[in-house]
């Protein structure tokens, strides 16, 4: 059955049983012993991946704006956003933390601090790496917060007494209040130790709202009220395609842009600046937050050469200057 917005409308069955891998799931290799050992040699000095980091755009606040609009999008770092739609706080990935294992401190503070956060509506989870599933952060939640993970990523929650939690396959939505939320297909994978690879599932999200909660009537074309795109991590592919197709008149897309250096490595689990504008052209979607850069150093390009390439990424496709929403962290835009 396909809904008014233009995709199916498809819940998640209670109780099921998880297949024990998604490996079926994965459009590219996974990288090799050999692969790691090749990154580790050709890693630059430090110093010169942090040349820019005083440089990072930081606007810090110490609390939320008033909400003049239907919608806004916060930036704390990182793929940690506070959305505020349809009357709801819903947070993405977060990591409000200063260290993650496995790499250096954060080069740029958290843009909120947790003390500014109004009551949770909503938590969701795009994987369980590191850098987006961050334990020390989620401790800090009431354990009655709905939290919403790809599939087989409940039980994290359940054993640490979150009574909430519901778990997605791809193209399956589940409604909070008067936004619907649905776990849509990335190119990455999973990992959270040793014996747990592709466990559990991995994906973006989107986000809409119920027409007559953001203030408006259905349109013609069957396009809902404010829709937003999450796209967690993810390499390139043809989801952005189905994605634009199942779900049209998508208003914003949060763009992951760094990570992306050496491309012999991280072509197949992350965007580059000019696959994420490419990406963003092709879901259809009308502006776009780049993210994922400028806080953890994970990869060998610069820290602020991200955001240079996806300006002239953006320069180069001939799209709308104002249209790029290349927020400071901490920063938050209202439509």
């Amino acid at each position: 059955m396909i809904d008014e917005v233009g995709a199916a409308a498809v819940q998640p069955a209670a109780d099921r049983a998880w297949p024990r891998s998604f490996a079926d799931r994965l459009t590219g290799p996974l990288p090799s012993t050999r692969d790691l050992w090749r990154l580790l040699r050709e890693r630059p000095p430090t110093r010169r991946l942090l040349a820019g980091a005083p440089a990072i755009p930081v606007h810090a606040s110490r609390r939320l704006p008033p909400l003049t609009g239907q919608a806004s999008v916060t930036w704390v770092g990182h793929a940690t956003f506070i959305l505020r739609l349809g009357g709801l706080i819903i947070l993405t990935d977060p990591v409000f933390s200063r260290r993650i294992p496995g790499v250096l401190p954060r080069v740029s503070p958290v843009g909120v601090p947790w003390s500014a956060l109004p009551r949770v509506d909503a938590v969701v989870i795009s994987h369980n790496h590191y850098d987006h599933l961050d334990a020390p952060t989620l401790r800090r939640l009431p354990r009655d917060t709905p939290v919403l993970v790809p599939a087989n990523l409940g039980d994290w929650f359940r054993r640490r007494r979150f009574t909430r939690v519901t778990e997605l396959d791809w193209w399956e939505s589940h409604r909070i209040g008067p936004v619907r939320c649905d776990l849509v297909p990335a190119h990455h994978w999973s990992r959270r130790t040793l014996t747990d690879t592709c466990r559990s599932l991995w994906g973006g999200w989107v986000f809409t709202v119920d027409s007559d909660a953001s203030g408006g009537s259905t349109a013609p074309t069957g396009k809902s009220g404010t829709r937003v795109y999450f796209a967690g991590d993810t390499g390139y592919g043809h989801f952005f395609r189905q994605i634009g197709a199942r779900y049209p008149g998508i208003e914003l897309a949060l763009m992951p842009v760094g990570a992306y250096h050496p491309r012999w490595f991280m072509r197949p689990m992350h965007l580059d600046p000019e696959e994420a504008v490419q990406a963003f052209q092709e879901i259809g979607a009308s502006r776009m937050v780049p993210m994922h850069w400028g806080t953890f150093i994970l990869s060998h390009e610069p820290v602020l050469e991200p955001l240079e390439r996806t300006r002239r990424a953006w320069a180069a496709a001939g799209l709308p200057a104002e249209h790029l929403w290349d927020l400071s962290i901490g920063e938050t835009r209202q439509w």
